[in-house]
């Protein structure tokens, strides 16, 4: 990270550079919108990707602080809906997420908040503790990237989240690898015994479609249900062609 995107990342959050776009969970039983995933857009040319405006702001020792503010947007500009917000591990240490006045605790409808499977087994302590403290004033926890790399299934066991995200990994092709259906079969009920409900991201195709309804996924995501948008889009249903 060099010390120029430090710098930037400042200007970046000083003066809102970037902006909120809205992907579309949707139940797969009756193509109705579940809620919508916040996702965050640079503005700024420094920073080509979300991954680049927080690794810059992990290194910055802002990165709660352009959570918060991401949240404050994602709350402000999708009212009446549930929101689904992506959850930095950097931001667990930095306090921001349990003050009283964060804009999760003044949304009126559901709020998950959704961390990534893949978050080092170092900051599970502090994970688990920050996480009892937002979900006992009534917020959900979805977890993210289940089957991208490794995948630690006692994470989800003791975290006890609402909802599981299948990665796309474990999606693509999914109707030409019965094993892995087969698999991803097996996750669904697992899930279902551990009182969570699974989403299917990464949804390209119609044949994609079909199997992870097959396989019993309760929701999918992906470019075939509607790509991120602003404002937050709806969702034709059934969809009558692949993503293009």
């Amino acid at each position: 990270m060099s010390a120029d995107n430090v710098i930037y990342i400042k200007k970046v959050l000083t003066n809102r550079e970037f902006n909120v776009v809205f992907q579309p969970v949707v139940d797969l039983k009756n193509g109705k919108i579940f809620s919508y995933e916040a996702l965050l857009r640079s503005t700024n040319p420094v920073f080509k990707s979300p991954p680049e405006v927080f690794d810059a702001a992990v290194a910055a020792g802002c990165c709660g602080e352009l959570g918060r503010v991401v949240r404050d947007m994602a709350v402000q500009e999708c009212p009446g809906h549930t929101l689904f917000l992506n959850i930095h591990p950097a931001e667990l240490g930095e306090g921001w997420l349990v003050r009283p006045d964060d804009p999760i605790f003044q949304h009126e409808e559901g709020i998950y908040l959704e961390v990534t499977e893949s978050v080092p087994l170092s900051h599970f302590d502090l994970c688990d503790s920050i996480l009892r403290e937002v979900r006992s004033k009534g917020i959900n926890l979805a977890v993210d990237d289940l089957g991208a790399g490794y995948s630690n299934l006692k994470y989800i066991a003791d975290l006890a989240p609402e909802i599981v995200k299948i990665d796309r990994a474990l999606v693509t092709d999914l109707h030409l690898k019965p094993r892995q259906k087969t698999l991803v079969a097996a996750i669904v009920r697992l899930c279902e015994d551990l009182n969570a409900r699974v989403v299917a991201e990464g949804i390209e195709t119609l044949n994609e479609l079909a199997a992870v309804t097959e396989a019993g996924c309760h929701f999918g995501q992906g470019y075939l249900l509607a790509r991120p948008q602003f404002p937050p889009p709806d969702v034709p249903w059934p969809p009558e062609k692949d993503a293009s």
